[in-house]
């Protein structure tokens, strides 16, 4: 059921042509957000819009390219330009380019960076930008970013170490964020999503595990069940709540609990290279075991 949740919350949504960035879209406006649709995939950006117009929501289509510093500005300048106004970003876009380490290529590496990491740099940036000036003008905002990152950023995923390490970055960019911008009203948050997306379902059993039931029961894998948990976010209701890590599929939802420093073994003096194995074998022995990598 569709709330006033967002009512003249004005949001970006990047890589809202399709997928969960379609979903997320769509939601925000069902809640009465105002969303400036990012995809440079101009076409799919005009259908989701179209969808929200027919609908009575508020929406419009942009293009710029996030990868690009200059670019990306515009997103942040045509959301107030048209607007009045921006409240959230949500950095949704990505892509990837799977391999296995050993066969990786350069062009692999810096094609998945480059729109993960660097697109959630540029626009939230800008976006930093302008609610600064409110903070330091004594316009205090109610500030969101919402990053995007992903179970193979946070246990690590076979075949694909270049879209893991950028979502691991964007994990801990999403710290250093919160830590940073509260000052300014500003919180910072990621979601861990699993849904079927273009992305998810290229892998032939992947398709088949997420597939839409035909017995019209609940559909576990589909993108919008992870879009209400964004509109939370995107609110006002969210304030208290920032430097988390959720994670979000089907109807679950849970904390990534990330890296922590353990108890340790400290000798209180130099260790010497002899006495390392039973040290290590100490540490170790009272570890709690990271999550297995995907794929292993």
């Amino acid at each position: 059921m569709a709330s006033n949740y967002c009512e003249g919350r004005v949001v970006v949504v990047t890589g809202a042509g399709g997928g969960l960035g379609a979903a997320h879209a769509r939601c925000l406006a069902e809640h009465g957000a105002k969303v400036i649709v990012n995809d440079i995939n101009i076409d799919a950006a005009h259908a989701v819009v179209n969808e929200i117009l027919a609908k009575g929501g508020e929406a419009v289509v942009n293009s710029s390219n996030i990868t690009d510093f200059a670019d990306s500005a515009n997103i942040i300048k045509q959301a107030i330009d048209t607007f009045g106004d921006l409240h959230a970003v949500v950095n949704n876009a990505g892509n990837n380019r799977d391999r296995m380490f050993a066969s990786m290529g350069e062009d692999d590496w810096d094609a998945v960076m480059s729109v993960h990491l660097k697109g959630h740099f540029c626009t939230s940036r800008h976006a930093v930008g302008y609610w600064r000036d409110l903070a330091k003008a004594g316009q205090m905002p109610v500030a969101r970013i919402i990053n995007t990152t992903s179970g193979a950023g946070l246990q690590g995923s076979i075949g694909q170490s270049n879209y893991a390490a950028a979502k691991a970055g964007i994990a801990a960019l999403t710290l250093n964020q919160a830590a940073e911008l509260a000052r300014y009203g500003i919180t910072a948050n990621a979601i861990a999503p699993a849904a079927r997306t273009g992305m998810t379902t290229a892998v032939a059993a992947m398709a088949e595990r997420m597939a839409k039931p035909e017995d019209g029961s609940f559909d576990y894998w589909a993108p919008e069940n992870v879009s209400p948990l964004v509109v939370w976010l995107c609110s006002a209701h969210s304030s208290a709540v920032t430097g988390r890590v959720f994670e979000a599929e089907g109807g679950k939802l849970s904390i990534a609990d990330g890296w922590r420093t353990t108890q340790g073994v400290n000798k209180n003096d130099q260790w010497q290279p002899q006495e390392l194995s039973a040290a290590l074998e100490e540490l170790m022995s009272n570890e709690v075991p990271a999550q297995p990598v995907y794929g292993a």
